[in-house]
């Protein structure tokens, strides 16, 4: 028996709003229906999954999904959220960005022997000449029409080009192409995209085609109510030259519980009794982040698949475990350059290990992790300094075999207070 798409976005916290008949025409059968992405870089970011899961959920349900790759909406840039015109790019960076999208999409979107559509509007506008889509298109819906979007009233004070303002028209060209074309009965998208959807539908209507639905998913928040997919250094990409597999694993690692709560209903594929018995299980002892565990592991195993994240729970298990000496040795130069990336580092001269160092030197005067020579020979006085994940004493040197794949060390005072040292 087919999953009911609607039911599954409510329970899992999706669902803003559906027009009316949407919910009718889902049950008749497999319905097609789209999401469009632009290619305004060479990799989706955090912030996409959202709908990536709203076409994983819609052909789980039994239905067709259709990813559109924005060629052409992409050269002229969607003004929704934004308070400023966007950096249009030139056509090469855009075919480069669809490839490396399309490739990214087919991580989550099972595309084999027909079961879902790959499509770009820059094929059917590419030969579509402005006159006739303004004497075709464009007639039909009136500028009080568009200026009523939000998209365009928030940008009317600080201004608005045409070539903008025109978006919502094109992306509802899309719609009627699709709804033509391939017989797409339904557009999906985020809550901030209702307009131009809307539009897509308007334009169906008044250009005769067939009946068409629309349903938005609302704009996924974190418990503070800062912005889903940001972190410290920015977007967290689906790229792992972008973002590697360790920092996308910590992103959902690191989130809070009210979060973690929300976002392995709508992260993951897995059922409702499962989910529910999990929150649970999870209040009870939320110290043990079993929660985050299982969202962070599951959408990275299907990211970047297991090897990676068996990576990414090895250098966890370096940071925040008891991991060993050995572990340390492991870890490949990337790695050691991922996973230590947000901690203090400082180069020293390889001369310097090949003569031999003291610990307390090294400590201060040649890296500056501890302030004086006197603090660190008490930080070693209370055992509380360990050199590559083992215990130093106030009378240890630092030689060059001590470096790590021949070029690191790790120093360590406490549980979590890491200085990396790199020889050069």
């Amino acid at each position: 028996m087919a999953l009911d798409f609607l039911h599954e976005l409510r329970w899992r916290g999706l669902l803003n709003e559906a027009t009316p008949g949407a919910e009718e025409l889902l049950r008749k059968g497999p319905v097609k229906g789209y999401i469009g992405f632009d290619p305004t870089a060479d990799s989706l970011h955090v912030g996409n999954m959202v709908q990536i899961m709203l076409l994983m959920h819609f052909q789980r349900c039994g239905h067709h999904p259709v990813a559109l790759v924005g060629g052409a909406t992409g050269m002229v840039g969607d003004p929704s959220g934004k308070k400023a015109e966007r950096q249009l790019l030139d056509e090469e960076s855009l075919r480069h960005n669809e490839r490396c999208i399309r490739a990214q999409l087919a991580r989550f979107i099972d595309f084999d022997g027909g079961a879902a559509t790959l499509v770009n509007n820059y094929d059917w506008f590419k030969d579509m000449g402005f006159l006739h889509f303004i004497r075709e298109v464009g007639k039909h819906i009136t500028v009080n029409y568009m200026l009523a979007k939000d998209s365009v009233k928030n940008r009317l004070e600080t201004g608005i080009s045409f070539t903008e303002f025109s978006y919502q028209l094109v992306q509802g060209y899309d719609y009627v192409h699709l709804n033509r074309a391939l017989g797409v009965q339904l557009q999906m998208g985020g809550s901030d995209q209702s307009g131009n959807i809307t539009t897509g539908t308007e334009l169906i209507r008044r250009m005769g085609g067939t009946e068409a639905h629309a349903i938005t998913s609302v704009l996924i928040t974190k418990a503070d109510g800062s912005k889903f997919g940001k972190s410290e250094g920015g977007n967290i990409w689906l790229d792992a030259k972008r973002t590697s597999p360790y920092k996308f694993y910590q992103f959902w690692f690191n989130t809070s519980d009210e979060d973690a709560a929300r976002y392995i209903k709508i992260f993951t594929t897995r059922g409702e009794e499962e989910l529910n018995a999990l929150i649970a299980a999870h209040a009870k002892a939320p110290h043990l982040r079993n929660l985050q565990k299982e969202l962070a592991a599951d959408i990275t195993t299907r990211l970047h698949g297991a090897d990676e994240l068996n990576s990414a729970l090895q250098a966890t298990e370096l940071i925040f475990g008891q991991a060993s000496a050995e572990a340390l040795a492991g870890l490949s130069e990337r790695q050691w350059t991922e996973v230590f990336e947000g901690v203090p580092q400082a180069e020293v001269p390889r001369a310097v290990f090949e003569q031999g160092v003291h610990i307390a030197d090294l400590l201060s005067d040649r890296t500056g992790f501890l302030a004086s020579k006197g603090e660190a020979k008490r930080a070693l006085r209370e055992s509380s300094i360990a050199v590559n994940k083992v215990k130093a004493t106030e009378d240890r040197n630092v030689v060059t075999s001590d470096l790590v794949s021949g070029r690191f060390i790790l120093l360590q005072r406490g549980k979590k207070n890491y200085f990396l040292v790199k020889a050069v």
